[in-house]
């Protein structure tokens, strides 16, 4: 056999191989994903008190400021958004 041959006959025998691919979506979680396993979309950290009342409402509860550095909690229907100052450190959803 010749070497073109044997290159036609490679190219060939790869061509044939099963072939797959993996296909990965990464989205921004702070707006239209659910960002844990409950499936809520709730507030991430570094959103202000602003963003949050205009992206999420109102909050069902707001409780009084506390501590140092002052901590305010908003508590929604799915959700409860704890705030330092004016940022969102932290959401849980309640079990």
């Amino acid at each position: 056999m010749s070497k073109i041959s044997h290159l036609i006959l490679g190219i060939f025998l790869v061509s044939a191989l099963p072939v797959s691919a993996e296909v990965i979506s990464i989205t921004d979680p702070r707006y239209t994903v659910a960002n844990d396993a409950s499936g809520v979309v709730r507030p991430t950290r570094g959103m202000s008190m602003k963003v949050v009342a205009q992206h999420y409402g109102q909050p069902a509860s707001k409780s009084a400021t506390v501590g140092e550095p002052p901590i305010t909690k908003w508590t929604y229907p799915e959700f409860v958004v704890f705030f330092e100052y004016s940022t969102v450190i932290h959401s849980v959803v309640p079990r």
